[in-house]
C-alpha cells in the first residue's frame, strides 16, 4: 500500500463541504440518482465494491459492502456510517483477481488521472460474469456544461474534474474489455431547477444530467 503522502487526495481538505452538499442542494439530486441505481441492483452479482466511495453516501444507500478511496478524510466520514472502506486508488487496488461480482464507479471517472487504468483494474477485480456500473455526469449534458463552467472558474470541487462524452466512456469500456448491457438516463431537470422526483429512462439521452452504464466483463 502506498504511503499516505503519495496517496494524498485533493478532497482531503474539502471532505466536510463535499459531504454536507448531500444535506443541502444535493439532497434531491442524490435521491434521483439513487433511484436509477435501484432499477438494476437485482441484476448485479455480489460481492460489491465501490471505487471512489468518498464519504459513503451511495454505498450506504445501495448496500455496497466494500469501498475504496484515496481521501483519508472522506474515509473517516464513511467509517462513521459503519462502512467497510480502505485507503487506495482505483488504478492499483489491494484486492486479488476475481474478488468481486460488481464494481461501482459513481461520479468518480471524471476525477481520476487515468480512466482507462481504473476500468482495466476493475476488470481484473471481477469474476467471470461480473459487472461494472458507472454513474456519470457527461460532457454533452446540461449538467456537464454547468460543471465545466465551474471548472473553468477554478471551483474548489470541479477544478480537478475532466468531463467525458458518452462516446468516449463507451470507448474506454470497450478498451478495458467490457460489453455494454444497459444505459439509463435521469436528472432531466436543469441545474438550479430540481424540484421534484424523477423516474429513470432506458437508454442514453444527452438531455439527462446523470447517466448510468451497466457493462459486463467480456469473456
Amino acid at each position: 500500500m502506498a504511503d499516505l503522502e503519495s496517496i494524498a487526495s485533493p478532497f482531503d481538505s474539502l471532505a466536510l463541504d463535499y459531504d454536507n452538499w448531500f444535506e443541502r442542494e444535493g439532497m434531491p439530486i442524490f435521491a434521483i440518482e439513487t433511484e436509477a441505481f435501484r432499477e438494476i441492483l437485482p441484476l448485479l452479482p455480489k460481492p460489491w465494491l465501490e471505487v471512489g466511495v468518498g464519504s459513503g453516501r451511495f454505498a450506504q444507500a445501495l448496500g455496497i459492502e466494500i469501498g475504496l478511496d484515496p481521501s483519508v478524510k472522506l474515509l473517516d466520514i464513511a467509517r462513521n456510517r459503519s462502512l467497510n472502506v480502505l485507503l487506495g486508488r482505483g488504478e492499483n487496488t489491494p484486492f486479488t483477481d476475481g474478488a468481486f461480482g460488481t464494481v461501482f464507479i459513481i461520479v468518480t471517472v471524471c476525477f481520476v488521472d487515468s480512466p482507462l487504468a481504473v476500468l482495466t483494474e476493475a476488470n481484473r477485480l471481477l469474476k467471470q460474469g461480473g459487472k461494472i456500473v458507472l454513474g456519470l455526469v457527461l460532457r454533452e449534458s446540461p449538467w456537464g456544461q454547468f460543471y465545466q463552467v465551474k471548472k473553468e472558474k477554478e471551483h474548489r470541487f470541479y477544478r480537478h474534474a475532466t468531463f467525458y462524452s458518452y462516446a468516449e466512456v463507451t470507448g474506454l469500456l470497450e478498451q478495458a474489455s467490457f460489453s455494454i448491457e444497459k444505459t439509463i438516463s435521469t436528472l432531466f431537470q436543469r441545474p438550479g431547477e430540481v424540484g421534484h422526483m424523477e423516474s429513470p429512462r432506458e437508454g442514453f439521452s444527452s438531455d439527462a444530467g446523470f447517466t448510468m452504464i451497466l457493462a459486463g466483463k467480456s469473456p
